[in-house]
């Protein structure tokens, strides 16, 4: 209260405008980081913009999981192994057909932490496939668990995504058609403030990867 109804002195002002300042620098910086990224990124930029289209990715997920995992995650020769990896696939510790533990095994946790971050915004995803996994899982899983089902999914789709070369395609509700074009052009925006040059043009059904 005292807070709200003092009056700032000069000192005060002085540390407020130091803030101010470290503030600015800090933005500064993110900004120099992101652009020395996108231009490392540079020769991934078709595999940056493929992972950028997954409900719940974007630029910077997309270009943090290549960092990891690499272009076409060739390390890794199944989807499977990816999640195992990254620590997504869901413990086992059964005893007369119950599983007491669903808990994930400790994997890659930079990956593991943009997975679970993606997880909940595409949950968000009005329509979206992972938005209706979420809803059809949560009453029996719980919220937590249900977001690391969202996030497992998410990992397999990665790895299609980058090993086979193919596409996302929303098989969720359809979107309307305005809206898609509205997120297609945030995307493209966020890519070219980056340094990526981007075109919007229709997606090939044919090479799409089907969910």
């Amino acid at each position: 209260m005292d807070a709200l109804t003092g009056r700032a002195q000069p000192l005060h002002r002085e540390m407020l405008a130091l803030q101010l300042e470290r503030l600015q620098l800090i933005d500064t910086q993110i900004a120099k980081l992101n652009g020395m990224i996108a231009q490392a990124m540079k020769p991934h930029q078709e595999a940056v913009m493929r992972l950028a289209e997954v409900p719940g990715l974007g630029v910077d997920s997309a270009q943090q999981i290549i960092a990891e995992v690499g272009q076409q995650a060739s390390t890794f020769p199944s989807a499977a192994e990816l999640t195992s990896w990254v620590g997504t696939c869901p413990g086992k510790d059964e005893s007369a057909e119950q599983n007491h533990s669903s808990r994930s095994a400790k994997g890659n946790k930079y990956l593991r932490r943009v997975l679970n971050q993606a997880a909940h915004a595409a949950v968000k995803r009005k329509g979206s496939y992972f938005q209706v996994v979420f809803r059809r899982l949560l009453p029996r899983l719980g919220y937590q668990s249900a977001i690391w089902a969202v996030a497992h999914r998410l990992c397999r789709v990665v790895w299609k995504i980058l090993h086979e070369g193919v596409r996302f395609i929303e098989h969720g509700i359809e979107p309307d058609p305005k809206a898609k074009m509205r997120h297609a052009r945030r995307l493209a925006q966020a890519l070219r403030k980056l340094g990526y040059q981007v075109t919007i043009t229709p997606t090939n059904l044919a090479s799409g990867m089907q969910m």
